[in-house]
């Protein structure tokens, strides 16, 4: 649906929760009147959701509100970054590609671009331990998906003999303030290329060339989740921890006491991290089995 020339995500049953398409990337223009045109419109949404972007890192509003975080990188240029911000173990893994011959440069959005995010979806099945959300996708929905705020997104392609082996969508705010990493994605059969590592770097330049201050890769911590191996790899290349303002408004009676109770966390939020520690190793645990099962079989 959308509300005001805004795509509008809703996730959840028991409490609906909403947010435009573009949050993290931008702040609406006008909250109060989106607000008041999501509460008259006939979508079900129980609390409304938005956060403010940097530089904005200060409650702007009244609403209702929480603390949020994102891993956020300070440029200035790239050779400060490059000498500066990270490591001599981040720079050789930015540079491992080159003597294997990786290739990371900006890209267009065409139909060999469709096939190479394709076929970075439908390598494997599982990532990170768990069911990878993009396997199977058919080309047209990878299109689909992909083609978002193309007129202010910077595309950045790793090849090997010109095959696609990794890609970041870097998107820019409407104020110029941030990029915010929309997709990064690299194959695992070639990972020993540090492909994620080379498109960070070019991310970096990109950012720094157009004069962009921030870049922002998603969150640096998610609900209760201690540290992990992508938090240790987004420390590794200078992201640090902001704390954002996230605005939660309720929109019906229902939103209202959601908000009261807690209840417009996801479920994954409000359990303890060491029960959910334990599930994400036995769901890696189950994945490894069913899939190593399934190629034995083949």
């Amino acid at each position: 649906m959308t509300v005001r020339a805004e795509t509008v995500r809703v996730r959840g049953r028991l409490v609906r929760v909403g947010s435009v398409e573009s949050d993290g990337i931008d702040f609406p223009d006008d909250p109060a009147t989106l607000l008041t045109t999501a509460r008259s419109s006939a979508n079900g949404v129980d609390v409304f959701t938005f956060a403010q972007t940097l530089p904005h890192t200060q409650p702007r509003f009244d609403y209702p509100m929480e603390w949020d975080n994102c891993a956020a990188l300070s440029i200035s240029t790239f050779d400060h970054w490059w000498t500066e911000q990270i490591d001599r173990k981040t720079r050789n893994m930015a540079r491992k590609g080159e003597k294997k011959g990786l290739v990371v440069r900006e890209i267009g959005f065409d139909d060999a671009l469709v096939k190479g995010i394709s076929d970075l979806y439908n390598e494997s099945p599982v990532r990170q331990g768990k069911r990878f959300w993009h396997y199977g996708k058919d080309l047209e929905t990878v299109r689909r998906e992909n083609s978002t705020f193309l007129e202010r997104s910077v595309l950045i392609g790793a090849f090997l003999e010109e095959r696609l082996v990794g890609f970041l969508k870097l998107v820019v705010d409407k104020d110029g303030q941030q990029a915010r990493v929309m997709q990064i994605l690299s194959m695992v059969k070639h990972r020993d290329t540090a492909a994620t590592n080379a498109l960070i770097a070019q991310g970096v330049r990109s950012c720094a060339e157009r004069g962009l201050p921030w870049m922002v890769y998603a969150s640096f911590s998610y609900g209760k989740k201690q540290k992990d191996s992508l938090a240790e790899f987004k420390l590794s290349n200078a992201f640090e921890r902001v704390e954002i303002p996230r605005y939660y408004v309720p929109l019906t009676a229902r939103g209202t006491l959601a908000l009261r109770l807690g209840l417009h966390h996801r479920l994954s939020e409000r359990v303890p991290e060491t029960i959910l520690a334990k599930v994400r190793m036995i769901r890696s645990m189950w994945y490894d089995r069913k899939f190593q099962a399934s190629r034995e079989a083949l």
